[in-house]
């Protein structure tokens, strides 16, 4: 099972039929899933389900779907402060696709470096993956992001790449993390559970 976020709304990759799911059921079709997206990017639906009992759901789905790999990073100071983007009126994390033939790894350290500013990251480990939809040119991406926790002995200015469309990056302890994780997404959310 697999959750993809479209508009903060989950839908949900399943090979298992769920119980009690009042019409939000859909199949592994090109129609199907645009629908859904559609739906949800709406709010006219809560919560999607796209269905295929068969494996390699993720697969079938980015078949339909164009994938785009993009990696980030939750980065601490030495004070245990992490570090936030401000971004389309949302607090983020630094992220970006990867470049041609770059690892996911050199990519996370070299677009939180990009977009923040932030010297001497040190990767520590992979929190998590997580997929949303977005629109682009009138088209459908899934994005697929790879997460990492890294850390830094930077003391620097911090910069916001204000050609991504960053507008402010600011290292935050536990109070306003909790602030910050009020106006941003769900896939951010899920990286601070029991981390903050």
């Amino acid at each position: 099972m697999y959750k993809v976020f479209v508009n903060e709304s989950p839908l949900i990759l399943t090979t298992e039929k769920p119980a009690n799911i009042n019409g939000n059921l859909f199949l592994m079709e090109d129609d199907a899933i645009q629908y859904a997206i559609q739906s949800l990017s709406k709010k006219v639906l809560k919560e999607a389900y796209i269905f295929d009992p068969g494996d390699s759901i993720l697969e079938k789905f980015s078949s339909k779907i164009p994938i785009v790999v993009a990696a980030g990073g939750l980065v601490r100071n030495r004070k245990g402060k992490a570090l936030f983007i401000y971004r389309n009126n949302k607090w983020d994390l630094p992220k970006g696709k990867l470049d041609k033939g770059e690892s996911i790894e050199k990519a996370a350290v070299r677009e939180v470096m990009e977009e923040t500013g932030v010297k001497n990251l040190v990767l520590d480990k992979y929190l998590h993956t997580t997929y949303h939809i977005f629109k682009r040119n009138g088209s459908y991406s899934l994005k697929q992001v790879y997460w990492f926790a890294m850390h830094t002995d930077y003391q620097g200015k911090l910069k916001p790449q204000k050609s991504e469309g960053i507008t402010d990056v600011k290292w935050k302890g536990p109070k306003k993390i909790r602030k910050a994780l009020e106006n941003s997404y769900h896939n951010i959310k899920v990286l601070f559970e029991e981390r903050i």
